[in-house]
């Protein structure tokens, strides 16, 4: 059965009620460890779900509230969209309900619900005085249109109006995205006859058992040999939900939180990347390159430096693009949401979007670059990624971008900027008109040559320069019918050998190789010593004039027929050398040539010393 569930996040200040809420919601208490049992607090992410009204599952990650594990509460956060926030009426706005708003603002939440919990604590002014300050401190944010809901889990009032609130929210909320399956691992354990176990967020498309996976960054391949969906036996896991895989083919040590697991060779890990920052509202200080920063993204969390491209601070209320290098790989898609915190300051600074996955090492052109790609949609990435290098492998373009760029003019398998293939079509062309006029009699521009153009006017137009992309340009002309190309020689599909212009010189050629001298020609050495040119002798043997039977010899097509009819008419016992060379009248260092030339043909066979006639 497919499961149709969305996952939300609960966020809020410490002892506000969170893991209550949960509980009255679902009947399932979030809190897995006896530590946070006797402590009264959530210290890493639990889970919970049920079904509301409408008949719609929805899954809850409890995160953590207290400031020490905010880490925690960012793998919980990170991949989800939707946030169930929680303020106690009684006590208000507190230090960590304003840094998970925070948080929650930069991620791009798309729908919320606040649930103002405690309601029996206070009397009707006050909880209108706290539903008050909770409605001012969301303005401007993420979470300003969200319904906010009096509630208590001790009495279970309002429990009611929470549940048609999220339904109203899940109804709203956009669906998820057609992309690349990724589950953000956010829990790593071993059940006995079972094996490993990895817990997480499922993004992009449905897993299935039976799937071959791929563990990013490590690359370890594995194979799902079950999967669950809030302990229910699954066939196919689908977006966005909480799934636990049982794999195949990967160890406990293997893994760690952060990593993810996907289809093989559908990622590729990163150390660095480009995005635009935003500080988060009320940071009194400007974030510079300098600092000493944590990033998180998904549910990986790693140190981090980053780079201002434009100015050398951001002052609080704006944004930059920024380059970011981390300490460890982890998996990152375009537009995904990050997080950014000051690790000597101990608190969140910033927040923003990825935007280029795998940028260049110059970064002169940087803020253009960026800006493109923040206003783009999905599917045209892989055109901008063209644009950007000249020219990308399609196959390159899927993995940097999670789109096929359908629609995007392909040169074998290249995404090529147009004005890059303008520009090469333009200078082989043109190289091989001048040729085509240099040596009317050539059939053909060495092939190698016109390899070296394409690649010189890749490099001039600021395209990569790969053989295989030189190649692929060539085919492309070939196929628009614009070139012909053979193995070893390229040419303007125009072009015709204008044998006229040399009429005279292939006149004398015949001349020299037939006659008296037809059974005994000169070899071609000895006939570019007479002040033959070769041209003169390829386009004379191209147009049969004369044939070509060596490397170093031709003859007359007369001679070459007479040859033929010896070699034809031989016996059943067959003919030898010595035989073939009297009956033409020639001399063996002609006659072997001849023979090899027509077993070549399949006029004859040899059989050891003799030639018999192929049938």
């Amino acid at each position: 059965m497919e499961s149709e569930l969305r996952v939300v996040a609960t966020a809020g200040h410490v002892d506000h009620g969170k893991s209550s809420l949960i509980i009255q919601l679902t009947g399932i208490d979030p809190d897995r460890f006896e530590e946070e049992k006797r402590r009264g607090l959530t210290i890493d992410l639990g889970y919970a779900w049920c079904t509301l009204p409408s008949g719609r599952e929805i899954g809850f990650v409890d995160v953590p509230g207290h400031e020490r594990f905010v880490r925690n509460m960012l793998a919980g956060v990170g991949p989800v969209r939707l946030v169930l926030f929680v303020v106690a009426a009684d006590e208000g706005w507190k230090p960590q309900s304003e840094e998970h708003l925070q948080i929650i603002d930069v991620l791009g939440v798309s729908g919320g619900v606040v649930a103002l919990t405690k309601r029996d604590l206070v009397d009707r002014e006050t909880l209108a005085t706290a539903t008050a300050e909770v409605r001012e401190r969301l303005e401007g944010t993420a979470l300003e249109d969200a319904r906010i809901v009096p509630v208590s889990s001790t009495t279970g009032e309002g429990i009611d109006e929470i549940r048609a609130a999220l339904d109203a929210m899940l109804e709203a909320a956009p669906g998820p995205q057609e992309s690349r399956a990724r589950l953000f691992v956010d829990r790593v354990f071993t059940i006995k006859g079972a094996g490993t176990v990895v817990t997480g967020t499922l993004d992009g498309r449905c897993l299935v058992v039976g799937d071959e996976v791929e563990l990013y960054p490590t690359g370890q391949r594995a194979r799902i040999r079950s999967l669950q969906t809030h302990k229910k036996a699954e066939e196919r896991a689908c977006p966005i939900s909480r799934v636990a895989a049982n794999v195949v083919g990967a160890e406990r040590e293997e893994l760690e939180r952060g990593d993810v697991l996907g289809v093989p060779g559908e990622w590729r890990p990163t150390t660095v990347f480009e995005a635009k920052l935003r500080p988060v509202r009320g940071l009194g200080h400007p974030i510079g390159s300098r600092g000493a920063y944590k990033v998180y993204a998904g549910a990986a969390e790693a140190d981090a430096h980053i780079q201002l491209l434009q100015g050398t601070k951001l002052e609080p209320g704006g944004e930059v693009f920024v380059r970011i290098r981390v300490s460890r790989p982890i998996v990152l898609d375009v537009f995904d949401r990050f997080v950014l915190r000051d690790s000597g300051r101990r608190e969140t600074v910033g927040g923003g979007v990825v935007l280029d996955v795998a940028p260049p090492r110059a970064r002169d052109d940087a803020p253009l670059r960026l800006a493109a790609r923040a206003s783009a949609r999905r599917d045209e990435l892989p055109r901008l990624l063209a644009a950007e290098r000249g020219a990308v492998r399609a196959a390159e373009a899927a993995l940097l971008t999670g789109s096929m760029g359908n629609g995007v003019p392909r040169v074998g398998g290249w995404l090529v900027r147009e004005d890059v293939s303008s520009s090469v079509a333009r200078a082989i062309t043109e190289w091989l008109a001048g040729f085509h006029a240099e040596h009317p009699l050539e059939e053909g521009a060495p092939l190698a040559l016109a390899r070296e153009i394409v690649t010189s006017a890749l490099r001039a137009s600021g395209g990569p320069t790969q053989s295989n992309l030189v190649d692929s340009l060539l085919d492309g002309l070939a196929s628009a019918g614009t070139v012909v190309r053979t193995a070893s020689t390229i040419r303007l599909a125009s072009h015709r050998v204008a044998l006229e212009a040399a009429s005279e010189d292939i006149a004398r050629l015949v001349a020299a190789v037939g006659g008296e001298h037809e059974s005994a020609p000169p070899t071609v050495k000895e006939l570019l010593a007479q002040g033959f040119q070769r041209e003169v002798i390829d386009a004379a043997s191209r147009a049969g004039v004369v044939v070509r039977v060596g490397p170093d010899l031709v003859f007359t097509p007369g001679f070459v027929a007479r040859a033929e009819a010896v070699a034809r008419n031989a016996t059943k016992e067959g003919i030898s050398v010595s035989v073939f060379r009297e009956r033409l009248g020639t001399s063996r260092k002609y006659a072997l040539p001849v023979l090899e030339w027509l077993d070549g043909r399949g006029v004859t066979r040899r059989q050891g010393d003799l030639r018999f006639p192929r049938a």
